[in-house]
């Protein structure tokens, strides 16, 4: 999860998306982590106001620290999810810079590709720093929407990838894919076996 800081929207999509994990018995199997594009957050702890909206949700808050990430840990990820199209493009810069001795290149995406209602000029997720409580309460809404289907990606990938790629009904262990995984084109990227695993 990559956003501008590593205080606001990558800290709380990890947060949310790491208790999903643990709920199904994936945390294990499954690392996540974030970071920032810039560095001028660096050792900070998330924003009291994410942090907020995070414990009234009933999150628990992590004493992660805002980091930069660097081009040379782009490889270790199988998947790295960008807040914003400007954050997908800096992480593409990275990954060339990191890959340049023939390291795997991980899959880049926007986070919101996992958004069942996000459509066409509506992709990036706002910078609710800039804003007060209800930008918060706003960003997190979408992190909330959109982790289960994130994590439906993630047991299709980890399923087809333990069944030796087997075809879409086997690794869901029969009856049809959920439509929105369609949407998302697993068929092209399950050849990736694993999600954001070091």
């Amino acid at each position: 999860m990559v956003c501008t800081g590593n205080i606001c929207r990558s800290v709380m999509a990890h947060q949310v998306f790491a208790e999903a994990l643990e709920a199904a018995g994936l945390d294990v199997q499954v690392e996540v982590d974030s970071a920032g594009v810039s560095d001028e957050e660096e050792g900070n702890l998330i924003d009291p106001r994410a942090a907020r909206v995070l414990r009234e949700k009933g999150h628990a808050v992590s004493a992660h620290r805002a980091r930069q990430v660097r081009a040379q840990e782009c490889a270790q990820w199988d998947l790295i999810l960008a807040m914003t199209g400007a954050h997908r493009r800096a992480l593409e810069g990275l990954r060339g810079r990191g890959g340049a001795a023939g390291a795997r290149f991980p899959e880049i995406r926007l986070f919101r590709d996992f958004d069942p209602e996000a459509g066409p000029g509506d992709v990036d997720l706002p910078d609710p720093w800039y804003g007060g409580y209800s930008d918060f309460l706003q960003a997190l809404e979408v992190i909330e929407r959109t982790t289960p289907f994130l994590l439906a990606y993630v047991q299709y990938k980890l399923g087809s990838a333990h069944r030796g790629l087997g075809g879409e009904e086997e690794a869901w262990g029969g009856g049809e894919l959920p439509g929105s995984l369609c949407d998302f084109d697993c068929a092209r990227t399950v050849r990736r076996h694993c999600f954001m695993a070091r």
